[in-house]
């Protein structure tokens, strides 16, 4: 533990002699800081992703920092400081986990949990706190669409059964479907919204993250086209000089380097 506090202090000292000493660390402000923060929490979000420990210690390091920043204008303003930051959230989980600091039995559940959680949310701020508050005007939309899932979920909006919500799929599909016949643009837009919004929620309920899923296949994209577009300019083509049959040869090839080998009958014996 002593090592842990020893290192945050560090911090905290290095923040005040940048902010005093450093011409670029003093001119920041809380919007100029913004922009940056939202880049280093996708980059901890890549890490995430490709499951590199180390890139990860490195991003939340920088994340460490830019909270430490925050809490260092606040101070200077006289509104915060990193003391008033960490005493509000040690207490905001002290009073929405009644079930470890309480009396609250949850029977072990996850779910009843995050019920709980969500429950007491809207008892702060004297009760008259919306079930959609806090949800980012910012926040992209399809992380967004899942987030106000589970905040109306967390009151108990929701399907009685996840299978039903394929039903709600096809119906947006088949609305869609009628749309598009009738050519109204602005129609066919909103129903391409209902249908992934629909797609995120049956994500949500099968406890698939929709922004994560839908990354691992702009990555998984990417490589394969990557691979067509390396072996197109090795042959001394052009992508432009390619039908469409020739890429799918290609694109065929990368999808089976990407499968498992399998072992061959002899090596089963």
């Amino acid at each position: 533990m002593q090592r842990k506090l020893d290192a945050f202090k560090e911090l905290l000292e290095i923040m005040d002699e940048l902010r005093e000493k450093c011409p670029w660390d003093k001119k920041q402000t809380l919007e100029s800081l913004r922009k940056l923060t939202i880049e280093e929490t996708y980059e901890l979000g890549d890490a995430i992703l490709q499951n590199n420990l180390q890139d990860i210690k490195k991003e939340l390091g920088d994340l460490m920092l830019h909270i430490v920043f925050y809490s260092k204008i606040g101070s200077e303003k006289g509104e915060f400081d990193i003391a008033d930051v960490l005493e509000s959230i040690n207490k905001k989980l002290v009073y929405r986990h009644p079930h470890v600091f309480g009396d609250v039995d949850v029977d072990g559940s996850a779910k009843k949990g995050e019920e709980n959680w969500e429950a007491l949310k809207l008892k702060e701020k004297g009760g008259n706190k919306r079930v959609l508050e806090g949800v980012p005007a910012a926040m992209p939309a399809l992380v967004k669409a899942n987030r106000i899932q589970e905040k109306v979920s967390g009151v108990g909006f929701d399907w009685e059964y996840k299978e039903q919500v394929w039903d709600k799929v096809k119906e947006e599909i088949d609305e869609l479907s009628h749309e598009i016949k009738k050519a109204n643009k602005d129609k066919i837009e909103a129903e391409f919204g209902d249908i992934f919004f629909a797609l995120v929620n049956a994500a949500r309920l099968y406890d698939v993250d929709p922004e994560a899923a839908l990354e691992r296949t702009n990555l998984k994209f990417m490589k394969r086209f990557n691979y067509l577009e390396s072996n197109t300019l090795l042959k001394g083509k052009s992508l432009h000089d390619m039908s469409l049959a020739e890429m799918d040869v290609i694109w065929e090839e990368a999808k089976r380097r990407e499968a498992p080998s399998q072992p061959s009958p002899k090596e089963k014996e």
